[in-house]
């Protein structure tokens, strides 16, 4: 008995989410934790599920989510392009909605190197004439 399930991995920073929506009743476990334990900002947890509420399929998927590295923020991100991908999966008639609101791009932006004789990325020690 095969359980129906869809995947999607999305990325955000150094962030990587494994996403898995299987049909059920909207309970959304984010490693293995309920997700109002896991991000407990309001909007940051909006924001890691926003495609469920764009296409109106709230509480139509149990959704389990697996997230490592990064912060709250980059996981947050990643959870959103993963699901944004799961749901490709199910229906692919949903990308023009997904694509619309940019769920389905990765984010390329990435924390900048420092460089030798610079206190941070671009930031120069103070300069003295003397």
């Amino acid at each position: 008995m095969a359980v129906t399930q869809y995947r999607g991995t999305g990325r955000r920073k150094t962030s990587v989410a494994r996403v898995i929506l299987r049909p059920g009743s909207g309970v959304i476990k984010v490693n293995g934790r309920e997700a109002t334990d896991y991000f407990p900002v309001e909007i940051i947890r909006q924001q890691a599920f926003l495609p469920l509420s764009t296409v109106s399929m709230a509480g139509r998927f149990d959704v389990q989510v697996n997230v490592n590295g990064g912060g709250i923020s980059g996981q947050a991100g990643a959870v959103r392009h993963g699901l944004a991908r799961a749901l490709l999966a199910y229906d692919s008639a949903l990308r023009p909605d997904l694509k619309k609101e940019g769920y389905l791009t990765r984010d390329s932006r990435e924390v900048e190197r420092k460089k030798y004789g610079l206190k941070k990325a671009r930031r120069a020690p103070q300069f003295s004439k003397r």
